[in-house]
């Protein structure tokens, strides 16, 4: 019985001073884990930023973190979009942009201009397609997507819907979305050309174009899963819940599809700077904040789906 309490009063023991090494390890190294919230610039020293529509949150977020002031007017912030942010960079009027990949035209004018551009992933983004919500189809194939805008699917009878004409919508050359659909969806096939009238010319203008009874109940558009989902509903919620997220081979985009990489059609929001800026200055600074475990917390915060 002796031998037995000796045993348990020296596991106790040992138990104690190993609860008591890890609290002190804990407690003398919490800095090392802790993510920093002290300002990292003074808002003179903070790069010139510019961003497309659907990164200017994440943008604002970035800088109202990294210098500690929260109440920055957006306005002040002389956001412009994707293709002028594109032209201004490589101008050299602004440091650094957040935006999506560039267009052919935006690569032949840095080329032209002899800037190369150093083009880094900040955040994952998915393309995603939207139908009005009383469209009965809930998912599209990839390669339907693409003849309905090669023009060799017509109606929505050929996909499961109604007998309908398919409206598709597109966007402007050199949009950041219309670039996408390019690149992501389209790749090497021809794109149809559309009517004057199907051309619209903001992501918003498609959203309630198609979330409508009297233009939207055969339509279908596209943009970024962020812009169609949090950035609109902050719009107008109303709106927004008029519209219906496509599955793509059968797999919906959400947060979830789009970080494990399972939705089909994958993209990103990229940091883009000229390639020869110096290490040390304060945008290569600024880049390495927001890839930094704080700016990908920033990032989530912020409605994003992280990169890292």
């Amino acid at each position: 019985m002796k031998n037995i309490l000796n045993f348990l009063l020296v596991t106790c023991i040992i138990l104690i001073i190993l609860f008591l090494c890890a609290f002190a390890y804990i407690y003398f190294t919490q800095d090392k884990f802790k993510i920093k919230t002290d300002a990292i610039f003074s808002l003179e020293e903070y790069p010139k930023v510019d961003a497309s529509l659907a990164t200017q949150p994440l943008a604002t977020a970035f800088i109202k973190n990294f210098t500690g002031i929260e109440n920055i007017e957006e306005s002040s912030l002389n956001y412009s979009n994707t293709h002028p942010g594109y032209v201004k960079l490589i101008n050299d009027e602004v440091d650094l942009i957040i935006v999506t990949e560039p267009s052919e035209e935006e690569l032949a004018l840095a080329k032209e201009k002899n800037v190369e551009l150093e083009i880094i992933p900040v955040v994952k983004e998915g393309f995603v397609f939207y139908v009005n919500g009383e469209n009965p189809v809930e998912s599209l194939t990839l390669e339907q997507v693409q003849k309905i805008y090669m023009g060799e699917i017509t109606n929505w009878s050929e996909v499961g819907g109604n007998n309908e004409k398919i409206r598709a919508y597109q966007r402007p050359k050199n949009s950041g979305s219309q670039t996408g659909m390019l690149s992501l969806v389209m790749r090497n096939l021809k794109l149809m050309n559309p009517p004057t009238e199907d051309i619209v010319e903001t992501m918003e203008g498609i959203i309630n174009l198609v979330s409508s009874y009297d233009n939207g109940m055969n339509a279908i558009g596209y943009s970024y899963y962020y812009y169609a989902t949090t950035m609109f509903e902050d719009i107008d919620v109303k709106v927004a819940n008029g519209i219906k997220l496509l599955g793509i081979n059968g797999i919906k985009p959400n947060n979830e599809t789009i970080q494990n990489g399972t939705y089909p059609i994958q993209t990103a929001y990229y940091i883009v700077i000229r390639k020869d800026e110096p290490e040390d200055s304060n945008v290569r600074k600024l880049v390495n904040a927001m890839l930094s475990a704080r700016g990908q917390k920033v990032a989530k915060e912020a409605g994003y789906v992280a990169v890292k």
